[in-house]
């Protein structure tokens, strides 16, 4: 425990990203740019699961048991998005920049805002494979 502890704040120091030595992480999750990602101790984190810089997975209350969030498989969490609390994302949601979850999210939906909100429901694809967060959501978005 000592050395998990040692690396995790050495790799906090360094490299900006602060995640609990207790947190699960799946298989083929993407840390897109890293920076200020930040994952706690009883968080849960699926399968593929794309997290954009400045995600914070935080708790809520200092007792035990579950504090953080469980975010399902295939997930997209824009960049500064906050789940807080025992918050339970769906499998193939993604959840909007700069958005803050504070309650359960249902599975392939889309949620934005401050607190999010699911503004579409039954998506079809797995958001963290296409990583694309505005085709068929923004009406007539253009670059």
């Amino acid at each position: 425990v000592a050395l998990a502890l040692a690396l995790q704040s050495r790799v906090s120091q360094v490299l900006h990203v602060d995640i609990h030595p207790g947190a699960m992480i799946g298989r083929g999750v993407l840390l897109d740019h890293a920076t200020g990602v930040v994952i706690g101790e009883t968080a849960v984190v699926g399968d593929n699961v794309s997290l954009l810089h400045h995600v914070s997975l935080g708790g809520s209350g200092t007792g035990s048991g579950i504090r953080h969030p469980t975010v399902g498989h295939g997930v997209l969490l824009g960049a500064g998005a906050s789940l807080l609390g025992p918050v339970v994302v769906g499998a193939g949601s993604k959840v909007g920049a700069g958005s803050v979850v504070v309650s359960d999210l249902p599975s392939h939906s889309v949620a934005v805002g401050v607190p999010a909100r699911v503004v579409k429901r039954n998506i079809c694809s797995e958001p963290c494979g296409d990583m694309d967060q505005c085709y068929d959501f923004l009406p007539d978005y253009q670059i």
